[in-house]
């Protein structure tokens, strides 16, 4: 169901905003860095994301969004699950692995890590800040994306450890505050 009526949405459309200044904007709001493994044995890969947020805590679920140029999209569809894998600060390498740098595809990103398996059988960082291990509820496809919806089977948290963050086009990091 459409939120505008009587032709709204087509006025709305013809409203343009620069790309480089959208994404200009973008860089400004600070973000999580997760990776998201999809896929099984040899029939696996991942992405790195920034684009990671709770949807419902009744049943608990995230939305995660994918480009669905992505070699992740076709083997997430093909096995329907996903682990949301939150990086703690000193596992750059991963989100850089899982990004693309370096020329890794598929299994080959899954290198210089250890990896486990929850619920879903989807594989799970060990060491991770916290682990999301979802059933894909949904996936709505929207432009060049896919919102996907994932019911959360499992979790593991790691406490007292920093979170890797990204923003304005670099990693950063953020001090636990003093006394935690």
């Amino acid at each position: 169901m459409s939120v505008f009526q009587n032709g709204a949405r087509e006025a709305h459309n013809e409203l343009t905003v620069e790309a480089d200044l959208f994404k200009d904007s973008m860089r400004h709001l600070a973000g999580a860095v997760s990776v998201i493994t999809v896929g099984r044995g040899g029939d696996r890969t991942g992405f790195t994301a920034t684009s990671v947020s709770s949807l419902a805590i009744d049943p608990p679920s995230l939305v995660v969004c994918l480009n669905r140029g992505s070699s992740s999209w076709q083997v997430l569809q093909r096995h329907g699950s996903f682990c949301v894998n939150v990086l703690a600060h000193d596992q750059q390498h991963l989100a850089d692995s899982f990004s693309g740098r370096g020329g890794l595809k598929g299994v080959e990103r899954y290198q210089h890590a250890q990896w486990q398996e929850l619920a879903t059988g989807t594989p799970a960082l060990a060491d991770a800040l916290t682990v999301f291990d979802c059933e894909l509820d949904d996936a709505i496809e929207r432009h060049s994306h896919a919102i996907l919806i994932g019911k959360v089977r499992a979790i593991t948290l790691r406490r007292q450890v920093e979170p890797l963050i990204y923003w304005h086009g670099a990693y950063r990091r953020i001090a636990a505050p003093a006394g935690k």
